[in-house]
């Protein structure tokens, strides 16, 4: 199943400071976004709160007032969004167990949740690690191991924060395998990077927070003729128009 978000009037202040007011966004059904902007504009911020994580000063999501009391107590708003942290947690357990604590209980046992975990791993590159204890993968190999757990939930959408920032090409190659796997399936992701790469080349919209403001532009792609290589092409410019 793959689902829309659509928000009016969100904002998000902490005390008189105001990150952003963004009058309307939608995300989905099968959007490839890349998330842009400076250091503090509220990226992380945006993504957490499209995903339930953190409760927006005004706004709705679906016409639902989020309150942090809805996001604590009724998530099926969110039931189908995952959040991708840059930094993400591992549960105390082996690699294998980390994926299949994601799977539906009836899921967990048994030999097709354990062939599903491996397949997962292994689109990672992480196979060979599967019964080894967490505790033994660098910063990289963790952020592998996240987006393999949140592939095998299949999400309708996939918010990405900062996910290659610890990743060699080859290792990010992985990830937007199971990227684009999600997208054939009719998810939607946003992704959030300083630097353009493999990832945010699988996008077709850029969204931009700047000036306490959001703006909506094409991100195109072009084929270098000589490397035969996706590149990526922004607006130079960019209104300050939400």
């Amino acid at each position: 199943m793959t689902i829309q978000l659509r928000t009016q009037d969100l904002s998000k202040r902490y005390e008189e400071r105001v990150l952003f007011h963004i009058p309307h966004l939608q995300i989905g059904p099968s959007n490839a976004i890349y998330l842009k902007g400076q250091n503090g504009v509220g990226k992380t911020t945006l993504l957490k709160i499209l995903a339930g994580l953190t409760t927006p000063s005004t706004g709705t999501i679906n016409g639902i007032e989020i309150s942090t009391f809805y996001r604590l107590f009724s998530r099926k708003l969110f039931k189908d969004v995952v959040y991708l942290h840059q930094s993400p947690y591992m549960f105390d357990a082996s690699l294998l167990d980390n994926i299949r604590y994601a799977l539906p209980f009836s899921s967990k046992r048994g030999v097709h949740g354990r062939s599903q975990a491996i397949n997962a791993l292994r689109m990672v590159g992480l196979e060979s690690l599967a019964d080894e204890h967490c505790s033994v993968l660098s910063g990289g190999e963790k952020q592998r191991l996240a987006m393999a757990r949140a592939w095998i939930v299949n999400p309708s959408i996939l918010l990405m924060d900062e996910p290659s920032a610890s990743l060699d090409l080859e290792s990010t190659q992985g990830i937007i395998t199971l990227a684009k796997d999600l997208l054939d399936r009719g998810a939607s992701i946003v992704i959030t990077s300083h630097q353009q790469n493999g990832l945010t080349n699988l996008c077709d919209t850029q969204w931009t927070i700047e000036n306490q403001g959001l703006t909506v532009t094409p991100h195109l792609r072009v084929i270098d003729e000589d490397t035969k290589n996706l590149k990526s092409i922004t607006n130079n410019k960019l209104g300050n128009d939400t």
